[in-house]
């Protein structure tokens, strides 16, 4: 009896199913979410499972970039295969649903793909430059690989459109031109944007040939910062007050600037100081001496003492200190100006500059 039961429940289901098909679709649209977030659930499982056993980077830039993405790729995908076996009396309304299917999963799989490259890219920069502890090249290859996304990123959206495009037949056209025009369209685009067709060419040549990088500190407009962001069309810099400046990336090709950590962030610090005579140079450099060894900015490299110019009234001293980067040998040259200034005040104020005036008697 409880077979007959539900053997009667079932015919029932199918029949009501049956004579209702568009409710079919609706029935079958929630059961594939359910169907494709159970599926999502344990592709993720497994994976944290095998990130536990075998900790790696891909798994955990794919969690971290993928994880909420595949909760809407994954439906799409079982209701694209689910909606294949619906047999929809009406044909024109069977092959909407199917069209709009595809157009759907398309966009979420393109979706999903954009943050695969940004899962690469993460990959290739741990790959490259963590494991290695090389800070430089690690600059170099973020610059790289951030301009590379970025055009594959613009690769993506486009063929994801020109294939969204060819799956309807009003609008195919659109989609095939769009892939097949490009020469013309480029051409026609050349002519109407060619500033910002250079900005994308001095791009490229900036990616490869390298003569900023993220984080390089430089000196452009008589401004001094960092190389904060690099897209395909201009530059922010972060100047030393928290402003940003942002220029279009052909600057870089065209007009000089200053890159102060182009091949190494190790920069020497200037500190010029102008004193009297009668300094004792000796004494300064013993005291250079006791300055930089309980300082823990200076890099133990470099310390010199130099008189690089002599006037009437005053000598001219240059100290030189180096450190590991900009910013670190800038607050190293505050500070040993102001202690050797605090020297020669406390132990030789004779020695800060002054004027000499003598007064001659006249005879009578």
């Amino acid at each position: 009896m409880t077979e007959h039961f539900f053997y009667s429940l079932e015919q029932g289901f199918i029949d009501y199913m049956t004579n209702r098909p568009y409710w079919t679709v609706v029935f079958v649209f929630f059961l594939s979410i359910l169907v494709g977030l159970a599926i999502r659930w344990v592709f993720v499982r497994s994976l944290k499972n095998y990130n536990r056993l075998k900790p790696g980077v891909l798994i955990e830039s794919f969690l971290r970039n993928l994880n909420r993405r595949t909760k809407v790729f994954f439906p799409l995908l079982v209701f694209y295969i689910a909606q294949l076996f619906i047999d929809l009396p009406d044909e024109t309304t069977d092959l909407i649903i199917t069209k709009v299917a595809q157009a759907a999963l398309i966009l979420g799989f393109g979706w999903v793909l954009l943050s695969l490259v940004k899962v690469v890219e993460e990959v290739v920069f741990e790959h490259y430059t963590v494991k290695r502890g090389d800070s430089l090249k690690s600059k170099k290859i973020q610059t790289q690989l951030q301009f590379i996304r970025r055009v594959l990123v613009v690769i993506i959206v486009v063929l994801v459109l020109s294939a969204i495009l060819l799956t309807f037949d009003s609008v195919r056209n659109i989609g095939a031109t769009l892939l097949t025009s490009a020469g013309v369209a480029g051409i026609i685009v050349g002519f109407a944007a060619q500033k910002s067709i250079a900005n994308f060419l001095a791009g490229l040549q900036i990616a490869i040939t390298q003569p900023i990088k993220i984080d390089d500190s430089v000196i452009v407009e008589g401004e001094w910062g960092w190389i904060e962001e690099i897209t395909l069309t201009y530059v922010v810099i972060k100047i030393w007050d928290k402003r940003r400046l942002v220029l279009p990336i052909n600057y870089f090709i065209e007009k000089p600037f200053q890159n102060w950590t182009r091949t190494s962030t190790e920069l020497l610090g200037p500190v010029m100081l102008y004193l009297d005579y009668t300094l004792p140079l000796d004494e300064l450099r013993n005291e250079l001496d006791k300055i930089l060894a309980r300082e823990k900015l200076w890099d133990r490299k470099t310390k010199v003492v130099q008189l690089v110019d002599t006037t009437e009234k005053c000598i001219a001293v240059r100290i030189l200190v180096s450190a590991k980067d900009a910013p670190t040998a800038f607050d190293l040259r505050c500070i040993v100006r102001e202690k050797l200034i605090n020297f020669v005040r406390e132990k030789y104020p004779d020695a800060l500059p002054v004027h000499r005036m003598f007064m001659l008697e006249q005879s009578t």
